[in-house]
């Protein structure tokens, strides 16, 4: 067993920030998995709000080689004292979850296990304590946990990953975390061993950020078979660095295209990949701007509401980015001054008479109505929907 050590702390540490997520709330009566990117702030939320825990970290080489020649010494170590435990990287040692499930039934341990990818998890037959343990996920920071430290000239610029937020050197940091994350995410993990491949499909993927995609073109691009595409798409999904967008099908006037749209799970990574920055001001910050947005609804989803997120566009060319719990419907703009050629969408999904909202989400000084749309500034959007004003 170790506890988190101060060695491996770094030097320039970013600030506290409370988080949405209250890990000794959820961890009261059931035992959790916790999954989330590298560097969205596990270890760290862990470290803050979860003192006298024990924590066996499986990327010290000391407790993985120990438990991974003799998992039953989890058991052995436990003391009746300890009530709830932290396995940090479970995914590093699948085998171990069968001694934690044999410990949840005789000694009613709760668990709250943490991993940077599902990918190891989800295949090969692991055991995932038949329903012992919900699933929660850790975003990178949200408007709502950035508070008065929220600029989105830094969000568009830099992302929200906590270390890179706060970073003196974003870019640099950035570049290290992509280069990290193929070496350690993809390579380690054996998901493929040809890594130029994977690179030139990476980039592709990240250039493809918030649109339905065309796999034939994308593998075209990338110089590697419609197939292997497929696969590449899954292993970004289980290691969490990218989200799914299913379409929402259930407009009657016009015919819904049944595509799903992929966004990555921060912009500043997304930028990384590109290979360019996102200002306020270039053709790209429209891009960034709505990814931002989504992401915001991602966390909001997952933290309080657990509704879905889907997108709308139709065959005649009306697309909506996103429909919230199938209630609320969100256009984002970037744009200063909303005209009516950028709600024309809203307002033909409006015509369904299905929902109850219909948003533009943009960055005009003011809110105001234009017939059935509400046109309303970002930061107002987004203080009403953490206050859950947006709900069915």
């Amino acid at each position: 067993m170790t506890m988190k050590s101060s060695q491996n702390k770094k030097t320039t540490e970013p600030p506290y920030i409370q988080r949405v997520l209250d890990l000794p709330a959820l961890l009261e009566k059931k035992s959790y998995f916790l999954f989330g990117p590298r560097q969205t702030g596990k270890t760290f939320l862990i470290r803050h709000t979860m003192e006298n825990v024990r924590v066996y970290d499986l990327l010290d080489p000391a407790v993985y080689l120990s438990l991974s020649q003799s998992p039953g010494r989890l058991a052995q170590e436990l003391s009746p004292q300890d009530r709830v435990v932290v396995i940090d990287e479970i995914q590093r040692l699948p085998v171990l979850l069968n001694e934690v499930h044999r410990i949840i039934e005789e000694r009613g341990v709760l668990f709250l296990m943490t991993g940077s990818s599902a990918r190891k998890l989800r295949r090969g037959g692991v055991n995932l304590l038949g329903g012992r343990a919900r699933t929660q996920y850790l975003r990178p920071l949200s408007y709502k946990e950035l508070g008065a430290r929220f600029d989105v000239t830094h969000v568009v610029e830099r992302g929200t990953l906590p270390s890179i937020y706060f970073s003196d050197d974003p870019g640099a940091d950035l570049r290290a975390y992509v280069g990290s994350y193929l070496q350690q995410e993809i390579v380690a993990e054996g998901a493929t061993r040809n890594v130029p491949a994977f690179s030139r499909f990476l980039k592709v993927a990240a250039l493809c950020n918030g649109r339905v995609l065309n796999f034939t073109n994308i593998a075209n691009d990338a110089q590697v078979p419609r197939t292997t595409v497929y696969e590449y798409f899954e292993i970004l999904k289980d290691t969490l660095v990218l989200h799914e967008v299913p379409a929402w099908r259930k407009s009657q006037k016009r015919k819904p295209m049944v595509s799903s749209k992929y966004y990555f799970f921060d912009v500043g990574v997304v930028a990384a990949l590109q290979g360019r920055e996102f200002r306020i001001g270039t053709p790209e910050f429209g891009e960034a701007f709505e990814t931002f947005i989504f992401l915001e609804l991602i966390a909001y989803c997952d933290y309080v509401s657990g509704e879905t997120v889907n997108h709308w566009r139709t065959k005649s060319g009306f697309e909506v980015d996103f429909i919230i719990g199938g209630h609320t419907a969100v256009e984002v703009k970037a744009s200063r001054n909303i005209s009516n050629q950028d709600i024309k969408a809203l307002r033909a999904l409006a015509e369904e008479h299905t929902l109850k909202r219909y948003l533009c989400v943009c960055q005009e000084g003011r809110a105001r109505r234009i017939d059935g749309v509400f046109v309303v500034p970002f930061e107002q959007f987004l203080d009403a929907l953490w206050n859950g004003e947006y709900t069915d």
